[in-house]
This record gives structure tokens, sequence and C-alpha cells, in this order.
């Protein structure tokens, strides 16, 4: 029995998409994918596609004369090293933030964005946080934050002093931008896209526990 594929309803589907609940065709699943289907990135065909798949060039629309955003802060082998554990706790706090509502890459170049920013005007001396329109975006935003000020009580709490910087603000502002160039380099241009949600889970190890990180200066 030929099914039609129930997005097109012309031609016949061939594989079950868990994100429409239906079976649907190839050529669909192609077009359609994480552009107007939420793809579920447990769905076999979506993780096939990964190992295909290439970040189209940048547009016009994305960053004025192609140039890398912040390109002022310089991020090297030896920060990444340094830094190694505050990657990975905001990585996870990233992920776990996006996967929990529903957020895509884009609200999160929003939120990373938005928080360099901040960061920046820190660093200059004054005190002004941006934050993103878009609530998906805000709501990543806040969970970085959250899991930022977390870090810093319990460093405070286990230095046993009154007042700790604990990490510092230009640290984090490196880990950011790094965090940043890692969605734009993993962003695969699809409107609903998670491909960098899916290389967050996939590149780091399970999430930390409640210590505080090893190599986070107190």
């Amino acid at each position: 029995m030929n099914i039609p594929c129930k997005l097109c309803e012309k031609k016949r589907a061939r594989r079950a998409c868990p994100g429409v609940s239906g079976d649907i065709c190839p050529q669909c699943c192609g077009t359609e994918r994480e552009n107007t289907i939420d793809c579920p990135l447990e769905c076999e065909h979506l993780q096939s596609a990964r190992q295909h798949e290439r970040r189209p060039p940048l547009s016009e629309n994305d960053f004025p004369n192609h140039e890398l955003p912040n390109k002022d802060i310089r991020i090297t082998e030896q920060f990444l090293k340094d830094q190694d554990h505050l990657i990975i706790l905001l990585s996870h706090s990233l992920a776990r933030a996006m996967e929990s509502g529903r957020a895509v890459d884009g609200d999160a170049r929003e939120a990373l964005e938005a928080m360099i920013k901040t960061y920046k005007t820190l660093d200059s001396g004054l005190i002004y946080e941006s934050k993103p329109q878009n609530t998906y975006a805000a709501s990543l935003q806040e969970a970085l934050n959250g899991t930022i000020e977390d870090l810093r009580k319990r460093i405070h709490e286990a230095a046993g002093l009154e007042v700790s910087s604990g990490v510092r603000d230009k640290d984090l502002l490196g880990v950011l931008v790094f965090l940043q160039r890692l969605e734009l380099q993993h962003n695969n241009g699809r409107r609903k896209g998670r491909a960098f949600l899916d290389f967050l889970r996939s590149y780091f190890p399970a999430g930390p526990g409640s210590a505080v990180p090893e190599g986070v200066a107190l």
C-alpha cells in the first residue's frame, strides 16, 4: 500500500517523521527538516543528515562585511586550556536551557551576543545589561546568568570569604565569545536548526557536579 507523504500529499512516504507524527517522503524530509519541522534531536534521519550538512556562507544579513563578530576579543589555546572547566559549565547550562525551553540555535546566538555586550560594558567600567527582545533568547540569558551567579556563590562559600569575585568578568567574556564562535561554526542556517545544541550535547562530557570546578581561581 502506497501511503502519501503527510506534507506534500503527492510523493510516496518512505520514512516515519516524529516531528509531524506521520510518514513523509525523503524530499520533504530534506527540505523541511528544521525549517518547518521541529525535529527531535534523536531522529535517526536528522542524525544522519548531521554527518553531511555544512554551514552555508555568511550573508549580508548575518554580519556586516562578513566579519567575525567581536574580533577584538582574542581567544588563545592557552586561554581555552585555562578556562576549560568554565567552558564546560556554561556549555552544559546553555544546552540544558535550550532543551527545556525548546530554543533553537538562533536564540542561543542572540543570548550570547547580549551577554557579550553586557560584559564588554563592565570591562569599560560601565554597568549596563543588554537584554534581547526575543523571549527564548532572554530565557537562555537568564539561565546562563543564574549559572554564573551560582558558581560565584559556591566559590564564595568554598573560600570562606565575605567578598569574592572568584571568576573574572574578563574570563567570562572570553568564554562567551568562544561559545558564540562555536555557534557560528555549527549553525546549519535552518530556521529551526539546533545543530549547535547537538554539538554541545555530543562534544562535552556529562555535566559537572555541585562542587566548585577545578581550575577556577579563588
